[in-house]
């Protein structure tokens, strides 16, 4: 079975990533072995266009984003916002299941 990809993508200077990364690890509890997680943290801006950031903190799912916000024409260093709040973690092992 193949397993399913998730990528981490932060910024450190905003204050959410660590919420939203406790919530992943919360929500592949128990199914880590069915999960490919790699983590980038986004430095500069050429990091930035190269990974078509969202801001920070963004999770996308076999390459498609949690929310599915499209990929930003001019991607920067910048935070993210979420309009009900960080995803839970039962949210976002529902999207990773789903």
């Amino acid at each position: 079975m193949e397993k399913i990809k998730i990528e981490f993508q932060y910024f450190e200077n905003c204050p959410n990533h660590e919420a939203m990364r406790q919530n992943l690890i919360e929500a592949i509890k128990g199914i880590e072995n069915k999960i490919e997680l790699t983590e980038v943290k986004v430095e500069n801006e050429e990091v930035a266009r190269r990974v078509s950031f969202r801001g920070s903190p963004t999770i996308l799912i076999n390459g498609k984003d949690l929310i599915d916000m499209p990929a930003p024409e001019n991607p920067k260093l910048a935070c993210r916002f979420y309009p009900g709040g960080i995803p839970s973690p039962e949210e976002i092992r529902e999207r990773i299941l789903g």
